[in-house]
Parts: structure tokens; sequence; C-alpha cells
């Protein structure tokens, strides 16, 4: 048993705590005594652990957050105080937490102490690991809340959650225009940039874009992975065997402003256009003939010595 007395004036508050068998419920004895007059109370441990809790909960002066171990709290403020004590030897940043500095310092050392057991792969943070893990279980916890979708990752799902949207947090400085994901504005600044990272082993040719690589190697394997449901015919690329398709089904998706008239390319219809525009932008270089068609021009150059049809 336990005794705990605080005296205010002439008043003393003694608690009494008796202790049970864990099969019944443990009871904390509450006795005020104001001279000869006694009262006690009971209280369930379940209702004291939570008044218990409710009292030692840490608040952070500075926003709302709630700690229930004054440590935390303490760790928390560096944030707002802007106290980083621990500094990388390599490359001078600052943590607050030896902890923190600890799994960055993996990035320099390019220690991964945390293995897949299913495909060895090794990674520099448990938590990491925990996510690759649901490529293996398939296990997808974060869905979507409008249209029921599944991720496996919480990243995922906010860059889904953008589609419901329309929100496009990333901009381009040069032009302006948005997007919703991180990576497709890295893509699109290479038009801006003229970067292009990817080169083509084959003939040295560079793309800004990696599946633009992708397509164009190709050429160089001859792989046709997109076949004609119709006639089988093959193709090297997903918008060329739609495009095919349409022979089939007589789809013609691009009409004309001026006359209605309807086609299946829309490469066809920029180059019907000229007959409304009168843009002619193929020029003999003999001559200076100009012609709407690219086929017209080559057709004249014949015209011209030393051509030969």
């Amino acid at each position: 048993m336990a005794s705990v007395k605080l005296e205010d004036c002439s008043q003393t508050l003694e608690l009494n705590v008796n202790i049970k068998d864990e099969e019944e419920e443990e009871k904390i004895r509450t006795t005020v005594s104001h001279g000869d007059h006694v009262e006690t109370f009971s209280t369930s441990r379940e209702q004291q652990q939570e008044d218990h809790r409710t009292k030692r909960f840490h608040h952070c002066p500075h926003c709302e957050e709630n700690f229930s171990v004054l440590s935390k709290l303490k760790i928390h403020l560096k944030i707002h105080l802007g106290e980083n004590l621990y500094s990388c030897t390599d490359c001078g940043k600052n943590f607050s937490t030896s902890k923190v500095l600890t799994v960055h310092q993996r990035v320099h050392t390019g220690e991964k102490p945390y293995s897949c057991s299913d495909c060895g792969a090794s990674f520099s943070q448990l938590g990491t690991l925990k996510r690759h893990e649901r490529v293996h279980t398939g296990e997808k916890p974060y869905s979507c809340s409008d249209c029921g979708k599944s991720f496996s990752r919480p990243d995922d799902l906010k860059t889904h959650e953008r589609i419901h949207t329309g929100v496009k947090p990333y901009s381009c400085s040069d032009c302006g225009k948005s997007f919703s994901r991180l990576g497709h504005l890295k893509t699109h600044e290479r038009i801006h940039t003229g970067v292009k990272p990817y080169s083509c082993s084959n003939c040295g040719k560079n793309f800004s874009q990696l599946g633009e690589l992708k397509i164009h190697d190709r050429i160089h394997t001859g792989l046709k992975p997109y076949s004609c449901s119709d006639c089988g015919k093959s193709f090297s690329q997903l918008d060329s065997v739609k495009t095919h398709e349409r022979i089939h089904t007589g789809v013609k998706p691009y009409s004309c402003s001026d006359c209605g008239k309807s086609f299946s390319k829309l490469d066809n219809l920029k180059r019907h256009d000229r007959i409304h525009t009168g843009v002619k932008p193929y020029s003999c270089s003999d001559c200076g003939k100009s012609f709407s068609r690219l086929g017209h021009l080559k057709t004249h150059e014949r015209i011209h010595p030393g051509v030969k049809p």
C-alpha cells in the first residue's frame, strides 16, 4: 500500500492505493480528512490512468503539438529554436538528433543495413525496406477516398489525388506551365534548356526523355510489340497501332474547322489546312518555288538538271 500526504493549512489529503488481484478491477481509495469529518472516494485504475495521461501531456508553446514524454518535446523544440546540435563531418549538414545524423551518414558511407528477405535488395532506412516489401506482398494500405484506388505508398496516393483535385503545385519558371508531378516538370524544363541526357548506344542520337530513347531503340532492334487485332500488322509504337486501327473502324477524329472534312490522322488534317491558309513551307533550293507538301517539292526538284526521278 502507498500513502501520500499533502498538507494545505489544516487540511490533510491521504491517497491510499490498494493493489488487488490482476483479474479484479484495481481501485484507488481517496480519503480526505477535515478534522473529525472523513470522506472516502473510489475511482477505477483505468480512470486514474486516463487522468494521469491528460495531466502529463507536454504542450509545445510554438505550435499545437503535444508530447507524452518531455524529452520528445525538447527534441521537437529544436525545430522552432533552429538548434541543430549534430553535424555531418562529410558535408556539414546539421541535424537535431544523433539518430537522424546516423541515418544521413549512410548517404556518404553507402551502408545499407536493411535487406529484403525476398529479393535481397538492401536499404539504408528501415522505413524504405518496409515500403519495398509491399512490392512482394502486394499490400496497398492507402486508398483514394474519391475512386477507391489503392496504393502501397502514401506519396503515390497524394500524387494520385491531384487527378481529382486538379492541383498542380509544380510550375515552370520559364513559361509558367503547371504540373501535378515534379518529374513531369523536370522533363518539361528540358524543352527550354535543351538538355538531352539519354543517348542511343547504336547511333549516338540524344533524347530528352527515356521513353523516347526506348522507342527509338526499336529502329535498331526491329522490335514491334504492338499488333493490330484485325489484320495482325505490327508496330513499334502504341500510337501507330491506334492510328492504323482507324482504317478498320473508320473513325476520323480530326475535323477541319473551315470545311468540316474529317481525317484519321492529325498530320493529314494539318496538311489539309494549308489549302485554306495558303501556307507553303517547302521551298525549292534551286528556283525558290514553294509547296504545301514535301512530296510535291520532291517531285518538282526532278525538273532541275542533275536530279533523277
